[in-house]
């Protein structure tokens, strides 16, 4: 099989999307050693490592015209390529389908949040109920069975298929901190239910000594935390820093008020931190039991909760256990062949 991927998330140098396309097509490549994969973009983006024979990098537009990519440039690079497939990784495929392709729909945010992206609110509908994608990829059952009834999808035509955590995530032996600490990890968005995390952080505070940590890249519409003893706003932090912030809080806390994976909660739980999140559908999917889970509106609980400091490590490692980028890429190269055929019908 030859196959094309969207390589545009890859020019953001953090967030879900960007881990998924970099882990996805690594470790496609990895598995399917006669499959040729290429990343394509009209933007610059740098390639995965470590250098994978099979796994290429395309041009980007060539010519003015194939500067209108989705309609024109990329299926020019396509026929170029010889691709027989083509995965939209971030909620894109080609306007007019001359080959199967499948789009992965990581969430409905877009159609429930009030500050998502209005392009893909308005473009992704269009080409869903046209059929224009082949294949639906979505990362949970909850989003799957949430897009089939939005968007009135064919079941045979969408796939759920588990993320993973990356695997340089992995406990990280290392001293006490000076101050104990609570870790969030993610994008610092609405959504992510910061400002009620806070305030728990501060009742808690009020009798014990410990710390919050925010630690992910600030969103655009976003205002920040204001500055105030304890409070640690990190920014983006290296990926490979993350293993020793995750493996030294008392806990992983994760109030999101929606997610279509939660792919920093499983990354928590394999470097064996306790984990208490809210009960999005989605969440509880991953953690199969494994996390303290709390509605996400319920300050109180939250409160509760964190006071009590409570210890599930081999939960944790148990549950992340059952999760890997190999077996990702095996369900996503099933899906591909499954695009294929539903195409030639």
């Amino acid at each position: 099989m030859i196959a094309a991927l969207d390589a545009t998330p890859l020019t953001i140098p953090t967030g879900g999307v960007t881990r998924y396309t970099l882990e996805l097509s690594r470790a496609l490549a990895a598995q399917n050693i006669a499959d040729q994969y290429w990343l394509l973009s009209d933007q610059l983006f740098g390639m995965p490592a470590p250098v994978l024979p099979n796994l290429h990098k395309g041009d980007g537009p060539r010519t003015g015209a194939e500067r209108r990519w989705w309609l024109w440039g990329l299926e020019r690079e396509m026929i170029r390529r010889g691709v027989e497939v083509f995965h939209g990784t971030d909620f894109s495929v080609p306007y007019i389908p001359r080959r199967p392709s499948v789009m992965t729909v990581h969430d409905l945010s877009p159609w429930v949040l009030e500050d998502a992206s209005m392009r893909v609110r308005r473009r992704v509908p269009l080409l869903l109920w046209a059929r224009i994608p082949t294949m639906i990829i979505t990362p949970s059952e909850a989003v799957r069975r949430a897009a089939i009834s939005r968007f009135k999808l064919d079941e045979e035509r969408a796939a759920a298929v588990p993320l993973a955590a990356s695997n340089h995530f992995r406990p990280v032996e290392a001293e006490p901190p000076a101050t104990p600490y609570f870790l969030f990890v993610g994008t610092l968005e609405s959504r992510k239910n910061i400002a009620r995390l806070i305030a728990a952080w501060r009742e808690v505070r009020k009798s014990q000594e410990v710390d919050l940590v925010l630690a992910g890249r600030l969103r655009d519409n976003f205002t920040p935390p204001a500055d105030e003893p304890g409070l640690r706003v990190l920014g983006a932090v290296p990926d490979e820093d993350l293993p020793a912030l995750y493996s030294g809080a008392i806990a992983f806390v994760y109030p999101s008020l929606y997610e279509g994976f939660g792919l920093p909660v499983l990354e928590a739980m394999q470097c064996g931190a306790t984990v208490i999140t809210s009960r999005d559908p989605a969440i509880m999917e991953v953690s199969g039991g494994a996390a303290i889970h709390v509605e996400a509106t319920d300050v109180r609980a939250l409160i509760e909760v964190m006071r009590a400091r409570p210890v599930r490590r081999e939960d944790s490692l148990k549950r992340a256990a059952l999760f890997s980028w190999s077996r990702t890429a095996q369900k996503t190269r099933e899906v591909y062949d499954v695009a294929i055929g539903l195409f030639r019908r």
